[in-house]
């Protein structure tokens, strides 16, 4: 088990986002250890509004310490508003090896779900079953791009093993729990080769998928037919859940014209 590099303070911890997982979203840690060697999208925002200089200090995460006293300061004002928060949009609630972060997560979620507010969570770290004594109408959901483990280690290297995640997905989804996964960045073949249909499979008692390509990669865009690749791939993930009566959600830009 690892601990946090150190605790900083913030003045807000509850805000407004676009994204599909929630319109409210809490991000009580800033940086991740699971040191992802695909593009970072948390790292590149945080880098740029000057939060973090460097990929080796976003790899340090700090723990917002007064997470619990901001969410009870802005959960009355805000809760009338709010029909889900995300945990989280720019870090993982559930960092793998991190039992304060994992602490936190579960002391958030428990005290949003006291003020009837649904939490969404995504991670690529174990899921823990303390969460089925949560809100049945909240959603678990963990990121899984590969089952090939060799790759997973590649790419991300400070991150559980992806049986793990999903072992321990499907326990919750085996208690009454709703849950989900997100299959992105998927890569493309000249990365790896594998069979997207032996994922769906092994992720297939969950309630929702949300399938997306890897952007802003120079080994994806080198990939002469990444386009027609994508497009395959969506179609694939779109024939299967509804054969299969899975929500799902193809993310923007993943299917684009050939």
């Amino acid at each position: 088990m690892s601990e946090v590099e150190g605790y900083i303070q913030r003045k807000s911890m509850l805000y407004k986002t676009g994204v599909e997982y929630g319109d409210y979203t809490i991000n009580f840690v800033q940086g991740c250890a699971h040191g992802c060697k695909y593009p970072c999208y948390a790292f590149s925002l945080k880098k740029r509004f000057g939060q973090v200089k460097t990929y080796e200090e976003w790899l340090k995460p700090h723990l917002v310490a007064n997470t619990l006293e901001l969410l009870e300061k802005e959960i009355p004002r805000l809760k009338d508003k709010i029909e889900s928060v995300q945990l989280c949009f720019t870090t993982d609630p559930f960092m793998y090896g991190y039992p304060e972060i994992e602490q936190m997560a579960i002391a958030s979620i428990k005290k949003l779900n006291a003020a009837g507010i649904k939490c969404t969570a995504l991670t690529k770290g174990i899921l823990p079953q303390e969460l089925i004594r949560c809100s049945k109408d909240n959603e678990y959901g963990i990121t899984l791009i590969s089952l090939d483990e060799d790759y997973r280690w590649r790419m991300e290297p400070g991150a559980a093993p992806s049986r793990e995640r999903l072992d321990a997905l499907r326990w919750l989804h085996d208690h009454g729990c709703k849950t989900w996964v997100s299959i992105e960045p998927y890569p493309t073949p000249n990365l790896i080769e594998q069979d997207l249909m032996e994922l769906l499979e092994a992720v297939s008692f969950v309630d929702k998928i949300i399938f997306g390509r890897t952007n802003y990669s120079r080994e994806i865009s080198a990939y002469m037919q990444h386009k027609k690749f994508y497009n395959q791939c969506a179609k694939t993930v779109i024939e299967f859940c509804e054969e299969r009566h899975i929500a799902y959600h193809i993310k923007d830009k993943t299917i684009t014209p050939e």
